[in-house]
């Protein structure tokens, strides 16, 4: 009896404790029923960018904004909210699901060769679906933007407003010059495995220095820092947006798809768009605002006739500016090399699915599911520099996942696109032993894409065409990154797991009539492997007025158009070193100062 008793008391604790922590019903999101007529600001999207803007406009009173997006709410979703659940976030309600067009030179692996995008369609845009890697880039990066006509756009013009947003929870950067404690946006070091340290000493086994990969140098070896607090994914429009709900100059419109920029006399005057199955239009006393991402930014410009001048001729569309919207599309991308280790060390899909997993996320936001398995990254020159700022910018990125990949339950999470004979030799083989893979991540390719019209129809997506290794020195630096690889795996801290550069992974099967690890096997393996990132930028690009790449001027005003600007990753004037939401959010806040003083 006492053993039952005692067996019932620990029971009902443990249903308190989770109802206090979890099981309470969260904070109903209240949305106007009928929108204004006219509002000062119409922002078009609420992902990275569109959050900032929102909140950040809305401070001043006499302003009323309205936030558009196409999406639902994250709470429609509750994976959206558990770091180690980002993976089954893929196909859901909440994502675009893009594919590419068929690419010539690479991503041979992947069926009809497309590669599959994930983007967010949901307040929080892909901040709410990314892999929480907050990454800001490389300082030279926007010392280039700035050489290149993107005035005020200078590290140090940009680097208080990476500052602004951030609340560093990291107790040694709290006092660093280089990170923020006031902003909205948490940022921690999430710690789930062993294995992150074993990282930081492969890279200092081969002569790196362990960094802050967003302070005063990049180049290094460097603990993750994520936008993650109690266990749980900060999004940016949970940071930046809800706090602020409660303000009477802000509304905001969740499923409502916005199909055109109403454009008078070269000035946008408005928007018009699908709401709760009806047309609406909307209109701006001040501005109208792009903030739909690198994809939907050039597709609705060139839908409201904002574009090359021949491809809009093509479909009929009304002329307002010749400008090269879709053009200069840059993306990273990377070719996943895992190795099976004899430790326990990685994170299994068992481990991930287990009652206790979940019991600890559930009480205390710890255990697997309260971070993604990326646990460590690094910065690489291409020469293998190791100085500090050798005066130009990182040429590629590792990063290190502690996921065991090889078991056939993988195949269906993992959206790669594979075809099925590639999963099924990827994913159904070596499960005697677990597994980890390093993603090297080629960061300033040279081949440019483009996004393009499939019709005037706004719901037909745009053609996506990133020409994925078109140029040939992508190649050559992707072979580069992986002879990297083999160097750090043949350390002394990666061997003590078993790794070994040699023993045959399933992924290499696709290459076998090559002689293993030749310059021939790698090449051919990257042109197999070619996986996209989510870090679509510059499609609309950003550069001097009298620049004919440039869409946007510096103070991202569309050019030959009034009172329409773009603020997304599509303005960036090339690809940051690193992951885009840090960048976008730093381009929100500059742009939030921008316009505030116009």
């Amino acid at each position: 009896m006492d053993k039952f008793l005692l067996t019932s008391c620990m029971t009902a604790f443990v249903a308190l404790l989770y109802f206090y922590y979890i099981g309470q019903p969260t904070r109903g999101t209240e949305f106007p029923v009928r929108l204004n007529e006219t509002y000062d600001y119409i922002i078009v999207g609420a992902g990275a960018a569109g959050s900032v803007l929102a909140s950040r406009l809305s401070e001043d009173p006499n302003k009323d904004i309205l936030l558009l997006e196409a999406g639902g709410s994250e709470e429609d979703n509750p994976s959206i909210r558990v770091p180690g659940e980002a993976g089954q976030l893929a196909e859901s309600e909440q994502d675009w699901m893009y594919f590419t067009e068929p690419q010539k030179n690479a991503c041979l692996a992947m069926k009809e060769q497309r590669s599959y995008w994930t983007r967010g369609k949901v307040l929080g845009g892909s901040t709410a679906l990314n892999y929480l890697q907050f990454v800001r880039g490389n300082r030279h990066d926007y010392n280039s933007w700035a050489e290149e006509g993107c005035d005020g756009w200078s590290y140090k013009d940009v680097l208080p407003y990476f500052i602004k947003s951030e609340d560093i929870q990291i107790d040694e950067f709290k006092t660093s010059e280089y990170h923020g404690t006031d902003g909205p946006l948490p940022i921690t070091r999430p710690n789930i495995t062993p294995m992150q340290q074993l990282y930081l000493n492969a890279g200092k086994n081969v002569g790196y220095n362990i960094t802050d990969c967003n302070g005063e140098d990049q180049i290094g070896f460097c603990w993750t820092q994520s936008n993650i607090k109690s266990g749980e994914r900060w999004s940016n429009y949970r940071a930046f947006v809800e706090p602020h709900m409660g303000r009477n100059n802000l509304h905001i419109s969740p499923n409502t798809f916005t199909t055109k920029i109403i454009i008078k006399d070269k000035k946008a005057i408005g928007v018009e768009c699908i709401r709760n199955g009806r047309k609406v239009r909307v209109f701006a006393r001040k501005e109208v605002i792009l903030s739909a991402g690198a994809i939907n930014s050039p597709h609705l410009l060139m839908l409201s006739g904002v574009g090359p001048k021949d491809h809009l001729q093509k479909y009929g569309i009304e002329l307002h500016a010749d400008l090269p919207v879709g053009k200069s599309l840059q993306e990273h991308i990377f070719m996943p090399l895992t190795f099976t280790i004899n430790t326990t060390d990685s994170v299994t899909l068992e481990d991930m699915a287990s009652w206790w997993t979940r019991l600890q996320y559930n009480l205390f936001g710890t255990g697997y599911l309260s971070a993604s398995a990326c646990e460590g990254m690094a910065f690489i020159y291409s020469d293998f520099n190791k100085k500090k700022d050798a005066g130009k910018t990182s040429d590629f990125q590792l990063q290190f996942q502690t996921m065991h990949m090889f078991t056939p339950t993988m195949k269906s999470i993992m959206k790669f696109n594979f075809k099925d004979e590639v999963a099924d030799k990827v994913f159904t083989a070596r499960e005697d032993k677990e597994s980890i893979t390093i993603v090297p991540m080629l960061l300033h390719p040279k081949s440019r894409g483009t996004i393009q019209l499939k019709s005037t129809d706004p719901f037909d997506y745009p053609e996506i065409d990133p020409h994925n290794l078109e140029h040939p020195d992508d190649v050559k630096m992707a072979v580069k990154m992986i002879r990297f690889v083999e160097r750090l795996v043949d350390t002394d801290s990666m061997r003590s797991i078993g790794m070994d550069v040699n023993s045959m992974s399933p992924l290499y099967q696709l290459c076998i009539q090559h002689e293993f690890r030749s310059d021939e096997f790698w090449e051919c393996y990257v042109r197999y492997y070619t996986v996209n990132t989510a870090h679509a930028t510059s499609t609309c690009r950003m550069g001097a007025t009298n620049d004919r790449t440039a869409v946007v001027d510096p103070q991202l005003r569309v050019k030959g158009i009034s009172s329409l600007r773009v603020v997304d990753a599509s303005v960036m004037r090339r690809l940051p070193a690193g992951n885009t939401h840090a960048p976008v959010t730093m381009i929100a806040e500059k742009a939030a100062d921008i316009i505030r003083q116009s």
